[in-house]
């Protein structure tokens, strides 16, 4: 306890953090100095919660698994990187537990990547939010799910700035306010740890609209995986516990693929197994769990893109950069060092060719004359041929129009 010296004539009145005011002490050295210590402790940090990095918050083991050792609740800043209905249906969809008949089906689900903007933090974590979490196995109860008016307002909670209504978008620097938490897939998520308790409710509050989406980092596909070993059985997907190199270093984070091409060949089940996808998932309209597809370097590595709820135009069929996040869905709790991806947000295909003509256009003054156009390779020793082309009117002039030739050629008119 801290006790400072001040005058002994009337003290202010100060403010309890809770609201109300702190009656000045009595007159009498043990009333005056419990008021000083009072004064000194209070103002403005009960309450506060922590910041967390996502750095530390996404740190982890040998294994892939979290290594996180901090507690709730805390604040974590950052950009969205999407906007949630970009990657999963938020569609409100209450079913029941009904003796299982609908295990597992969460519903509408709501998603949203923040990246790390702090000098001294990097890396990003996703958002997570379920509707039916009474049809998850553990739980079996569908009284611990939300109905749809109750999961709409969640949604509507979550998407606006309580203090001016603004609603979050991709872009917009945020701070969230995390009371739970959970290690799934390879990356701790910050969700409600599948509880609607308001208790575990996670909450954004705006810094800046607009702020911007960070520029993608240039990462080769040979920075996240190796050459593929033909073994269907095991990953080629560079993992590195410290964070430093491989996938992990971009997990969560805006990033560009450069020179990929989809993976088409069949035979390659035959060396990726469950880990080939085709260009099947190239459709905006399939569920998350299909919307998935294999790319290539063309050096002999393979990775995994994650197509996004609106369209990217066609299957590209040529080179291309990909654009997007950096996510990662081990598919276990136990354990996190494989199943990379990249959820795209936008492809860059190299610009078209352009093809140059030159087209030749002679032209006259139109005088009412039907002149008969002739042209010749030389000068010296002219041979005159009429163009076999038809003259077009045009204001006040006629004019043919000729294909370029890479040869030079003269022409004159002729009176029939």
């Amino acid at each position: 306890m801290n006790i400072v010296q001040v005058r002994m004539n009337q003290p202010p009145q100060a403010r309890h953090p809770g609201g109300g005011a702190l009656r000045p002490a009595p007159s009498g050295a043990v009333g005056f100095i419990l008021w000083v210590a009072l004064v000194t402790i209070l103002p403005g940090r009960v309450n506060a919660q922590p910041f967390e990095t996502h750095a530390r918050l996404q740190a982890v083991n040998e294994d892939g698994t979290s290594a996180w050792t901090g507690s709730f609740p805390f604040r974590l800043r950052g950009v969205w990187l999407n906007n949630p209905e970009d990657l999963l249906d938020p569609q409100p969809a209450f079913l029941p537990w009904d003796n299982g008949a609908h295990a597992g089906q969460l519903g509408g689900q709501w998603q949203v990547f923040l990246q790390a903007v702090d000098p001294e933090d990097r890396g990003g974590t996703a958002c997570w939010m379920g509707q039916n979490y009474g049809n998850l196995p553990w739980i079996r109860n569908s009284d611990l799910s939300y109905t749809n008016r109750a999961w709409v307002a969640e949604i509507l909670r979550l998407e606006h700035d309580p203090e001016t209504g603004h609603r979050f978008r991709a872009g917009d620097l945020v701070e969230v306010t995390v009371n739970q938490s959970l290690f799934y897939g390879g990356k701790r998520n910050i969700n409600e740890g599948h509880s609607i308790d308001p208790q575990y409710d996670f909450s954004f509050r705006l810094l800046q609209a607009g702020y911007g989406l960070p520029e993608p980092e240039w990462v080769p596909l040979s920075e996240l995986v190796r050459v593929d070993d033909g073994d269907p059985d095991t990953s080629e997907e560079i993992f590195d516990p410290t964070r430093s190199t491989g996938c992990e270093h971009w997990q969560g984070m805006r990033v560009r693929i450069p020179g990929l091409r989809m993976a088409t060949d069949p035979t390659l089940t035959n060396r990726l197994g469950a880990r080939f996808y085709g260009t099947n998932g190239w459709n905006p309209s399939l569920p998350w769990g299909d919307r998935r597809c294999t790319v290539t370097d063309g050096a002999g590595r393979y990775f995994t893109l994650r197509h996004p709820r609106y369209s990217l135009g066609p299957v590209p069929t040529g080179v291309f950069d990909a654009i997007g996040i950096l996510n990662q869905e081990s598919g276990s709790g136990l354990q996190g060092t494989n199943g990379y991806e990249l959820i795209v947000q936008q492809i860059i295909l190299p610009p078209p060719e352009i093809e140059i003509g030159r087209p030749v256009v002679v032209h006259w003054a139109d005088n009412g004359t039907d002149y008969v156009l002739e042209s010749s390779a030389s000068l010296s020793d002219p041979v005159w041929t009429p163009v076999n082309r038809t003259a077009i009117r045009s204001d006040g002039r006629r004019l043919v129009i000729l294909p370029p030739e890479e040869h030079q050629r003269y022409f004159r008119l002729r009176q029939p």
